[in-house]
């Protein structure tokens, strides 16, 4: 009897091997006899796909799929059950229950030894950059996607195995920095963060005042060039030179950035391993840059900027030093990708930056080619899709955002709103409904970002996300609070202590059963596919799939009301098992699981 689903999945991909060797003294390929979960609309648990043979053998889908699920029954009548065919050329296989038994019994088995590890120990490190915000305004609903991507990834790349490192590099110097400094300097009249404006709205506000009074010059002069705009230049100029007076607004503004950032992280639970600031490297990348000027590797125009020319590598020419002797972006990614593998000799260097620099890291990549390190190859920029407002895109300098905070109170509020329109914790203590409500608004939140695919746009929608009802992370959680209700009164009626185990005796399986059974065995290999795709929407569309059928099945199947004592226990022990698969789930995508609401 096959214990696992690789096993089986081994067992039945020789077997089609065989099959097509011996009737048609055809070879196959590993990836033609892989099978896949049964779609929802057919019979069955494991479907063939037959169309691809079809070509080869000058045979109907229909004949060949009929040929091969006979062969497969009678090789293995202690396997399969039945077998249907379809249409479209897909051959689908129900499998008996004691298959799925012995599967399940077996996982059991796995988990309960804490000396198994369900992954071999990679070992190797991998350095995941996120949030990366600017010094300069608070996060918005753009960065919370990108921190809970980057959260999430690093989660499912640690369960997978790797040693995982955070970082967050900080962009606290440039001239973005210094617009905000200049507009402080010229209007700010000595304010300060208080209970109702955190340093970084504070500081965010002036940027945007900034971009104000530079309009306001701009339509004067009819020219770009106006007095604030140098300013904010000379201000960067004195800033690089090491002015006293420059540097102590900085670090007076930086730090209230900072300290308003560490809530906003805290909130959204969100950590780091390790911080980088530009302020601490921008000199390193310039040293750097003067270093493979002398080389030939880069060059100086007229006006003294220095250059890199990717032509032949099909690009065109980057500018990594200005005439003025300032720094850009790709100056620092230069100089922060050499330090990092310095110091981590990293497996893998993953930067989580939106599509729109998606030509910035290609860049970087041939810059460093170029340079001759091979760590080039470990660079991976894990790009994203904007988050895009009914209105529109969001623009920071215009003032066109939704504040990271504000949306966060906004999510809080709704889920006590609509929770207590439940009547279902009014007589919880305030506290507990307190995180109660933080827990739903950030599954509210982050499952609604995390759902969709990385690289695909996504418009924002508060009430949809909110939802009780639907593709809705606290859909998920009622789920699994429902799930542990039901194993609560189990325990007040003594069915079972706290973990119930399978009999030993054969039982009668219902579909939802069997359905259940497979998507519990499913979650390594969804674990395995989201580490190497870095694809947290693999994990969210499998929770979502899983509580799916769990409420399907305790609405359809009597548990607590069940006489026979074996189908009793193995009912608590499947339910247990699937909250088992939704908590940790939830987990690799940041959501914490309430066990009331």
């Amino acid at each position: 009897m096959t214990t696992s689903i690789e096993e089986l999945h081994k067992v039945l991909s020789l077997a089609i091997e065989q099959f097509f060797l011996q009737n048609y003294q055809l070879q196959t390929h590993s990836k033609e006899r892989e099978l896949i979960n049964t779609r929802k609309e057919f019979e069955g648990e494991l479907t063939s796909i037959i169309f691809p043979f079809c070509k080869k053998l000058k045979k109907k889908p229909q004949e060949i799929g009929h040929e091969l699920g006979a062969a497969l029954v009678q090789q293995y009548p202690d396997i399969i059950q039945a077998y249907s065919v379809a249409n479209q050329g897909f051959l689908n296989l129900t499998l008996k229950d004691q298959v799925w038994l012995s599967i399940f019994k077996n996982l059991i088995d796995i988990e309960a030894d804490s000396s198994v590890q369900p992954f071999t120990e990679k070992k190797q490190t991998i350095l995941i950059e996120f949030s990366s915000p600017n010094a300069n305004k608070p996060l918005h609903l753009g960065h919370l996607r990108n921190n809970f991507i980057g959260m999430s990834v690093s989660r499912i790349l640690e369960a997978y195995g790797y040693s995982v490192r955070k970082i967050c590099l900080v962009n606290d110097r440039g001239i973005h920095i210094c617009k905000s400094m200049i507009a402080y300097q010229l209007y700010g009249h000595s304010e300060a963060p208080s209970p109702t404006c955190k340093g970084d709205l504070l500081v965010g506000n002036y940027y945007v005042l900034f971009d104000k009074y530079h309009k306001q010059q701009a339509a004067k002069s009819q020219t770009e060039e106006t007095p604030i705009m140098e300013a904010a230049r000379e201000m960067l100029r004195k800033w690089e030179q090491g002015d006293a007076t420059v540097r102590s607004i900085w670090k007076k503004l930086r730090q209230w950035v900072l300290d308003a950032f560490a809530q906003t992280y805290q909130s959204i639970g969100v950590s780091f391993d390790k911080y980088y600031m530009e302020s601490d490297t921008y000199l390193l990348g310039k040293g750097i840059t003067l270093e493979y000027l002398k080389k030939g590797i880069f060059y100086k125009e007229k006006d003294g900027s220095i250059w890199v020319d990717l032509e032949k590598e099909g690009y065109d020419k980057k500018l990594l030093l200005r005439s003025d002797g300032t720094s850009v972006y790709m100056t620092q990614d230069i100089a922060n990708a050499k330090l990092r593998w310095e110091e981590f000799h990293m497996h893998q260097s993953i930067y989580v930056v939106g599509n729109e620099q998606d030509y910035h890291f290609q860049i970087l990549k041939e810059i460093i080619k170029k340079m001759g390190f091979d760590y080039a190859e470990y660079i991976k920029h894990l790009s994203y899709g904007m988050v895009h407002l009914p209105s529109g895109k969001m623009k920071s300098r215009e003032g066109i955002v939704v504040d990271a905070d504000d949306l966060i109170k906004e999510m809080i509020e709704v889920a006590q709103e609509r929770t207590q329109a439940l009547g279902k914790t009014n007589n919880l203590p305030k506290e507990t409904n307190k995180i109660l409500y933080h827990q739903l608004a950030m599954a509210a939140l982050k499952f609604f970002i995390l759902k969709v695919d990385a690289q695909k746009s996504i418009l924002f929608d508060k009430e949809k996300s909110i939802n009780f009802q639907g593709d809705t992370g606290i859909y998920i959680q009622y789920t699994y609070v429902k799930i542990k209700s039901i194993l609560h009164l189990a325990r007040l009626a003594k069915f079972y202590k706290d973990y119930p185990n399978l009999p030993t005796s054969e039982l009668k399986l219902n579909t939802l059963e069997r359905k259940l059974i497979g998507l519990i065995c499913q979650y390594l290999q969804k674990v395995e596919q989201a580490a190497q795709q870095l694809s947290p929407s693999i994990i969210a569309n499998y929770s979502l799939d899983l509580a799916k059928w769990m409420s399907k099945y305790y609405s359809e199947t009597p548990i607590l009301k069940e006489e026979n004592p074996d189908v009793l226990r193995f009912r608590l022990c499947l339910i247990y098992q699937t909250a088992k698969r939704l908590r940790d789930s939830m987990y690799l995508l940041g959501i914490d699981m309430p066990e009331r609401m």
